[in-house]
């Protein structure tokens, strides 16, 4: 039976945290090793993960080091790229030699929302990736989707051939207006659609939670580490049959498959504490990205807009009682990136937001706070 921990190819250890590609080889070949000796086989990559590197990087520590039959791969094409349908193929050709497979056990379009589904169905790339089924090339057919459940609604209804959805399920987000990660889950269950949950420790921001957070969970449960809460929550929601986790260190891999390996779901007195913790956190949060660097690629400024958020963040926690720390770090990163201050706001970056941020808008709370610090560079 398909156990529902999957690893997520879209952290992978760095050795250089300012550089996407220089993933530490050695390390997540480390990863991936114990990962399948615990007996989980899920890994899912895409085109642009690691500025377009994940692919490859998997290829190395996973396809080349293992039987084809020891795990299952997922990958993703983006509709939002496309400017032609012919590059469907082109692009579906290149990852099947990136990856180094004859098929693909998962395959995905990706980060489907209002613009990219208009360009999915310009391009008709849902009958694209039916086709590549046909051929075999693909085993299982779903989108990853960040919208509205209106939306999901219509697209679900539109294309019931599809075997999954791959939707944003955390306990921060079950209720967020913004993400509505429940009313999402409700439409897929309306439409009888199997789920992979990603994002389920929000970007790490679940991982660690504020020390009242904290003290009720470790009331409950001494022994269990805090992301457990929330990848337990993410695996106990009903028609769920995957969860993924972005692992970068082997405590983590370690700590997911400990408590994956024979998963329980939670109890409702379990519920009830989520329920506390999360009262706790909405009230701590400055801004609610997840990380995924979606916003990255397309900024003319060059803007690191995630690491500015994530340092905006921790200055604004209320257990933190100063952010010199957080300026040194916005040093460091200004000094070969743009400035929060820097943003035009040509709103790129809002278009590609699974989180549906008003980016623009935080990068001046950003500047605000960082820009005028001491010693910050002028370009």
């Amino acid at each position: 039976m398909l156990k529902k921990l999957g690893f997520g190819c879209m952290r992978l250890p760095l050795l250089n945290k300012e550089d996407q590609t220089t993933v530490d080889m050695k390390t997540f070949s480390k990863l991936v090793d114990m990962f399948l000796e615990k007996g989980f086989t899920y890994f899912d990559t895409a085109l642009t993960y690691h500025s377009f590197k994940s692919e490859d990087f998997v290829r190395e520590a996973l396809v080349k080091r293992h039987k084809r039959d020891a795990f299952l791969l997922a990958t993703k094409l983006p509709p939002r790229m496309l400017t032609a349908a012919e590059e469907q193929g082109q692009i579906f050709g290149e990852q099947l030699k990136k990856c180094g497979v004859d098929f693909f056990d998962y395959y995905l379009l990706h980060n489907i929302g209002v613009s990219a589904y208009q360009k999915a169905c310009q391009y008709d790339s849902f009958g694209f990736v039916q086709q590549k089924k046909r051929e075999g090339k693909i085993r299982h057919v779903g989108m990853s989707f960040h919208d509205t459940p209106e939306l999901l609604d219509e697209i679900l209804t539109a294309h019931p051939e599809l075997d999954f959805v791959q939707l944003q399920i955390n306990y921060i987000d079950w209720e967020n207006p913004g993400i509505q990660s429940r009313r999402c889950h409700e439409v897929a269950r309306k439409h009888g659609m199997p789920i992979i949950v990603m994002e389920p420790c929000k970007g790490g921001n679940l991982a660690q939670v504020p020390p009242q957070a904290e003290a009720i969970m470790k009331a409950y449960a001494p022994d269990a580490s805090i992301p457990s809460w929330a990848v337990r929550f993410a695996a106990s929601q009903e028609g769920v049959f995957m969860v993924l986790s972005g692992m970068s260190t082997m405590e983590q891999v370690l700590d997911n498959t400990s408590y994956m390996a024979d998963f329980k779901p939670l109890s409702e007195e379990e519920y009830q504490i989520i329920a506390q913790v999360a009262d706790i956190i909405n009230k701590d949060a400055a801004i609610d990205c997840t990380a995924c660097r979606y916003c990255v690629e397309g900024c003319p400024g060059n803007i690191p807009i995630p690491d500015y958020f994530a340092l905006y963040n921790s200055s604004k926690r209320a257990v933190t009682t100063n952010i010199s720390s957080q300026f040194v770090y916005y040093l460091n990163l200004a000094s070969t990136h743009g400035k929060a201050g820097d943003c035009i706001a040509c709103k790129a970056c809002e278009e590609a937001c699974p989180q549906h941020l008003p980016i623009a808008a935080l990068m001046k709370d950003v500047s605000e706070t960082f820009d005028n610090g001491p010693g910050l560079p002028t370009r």
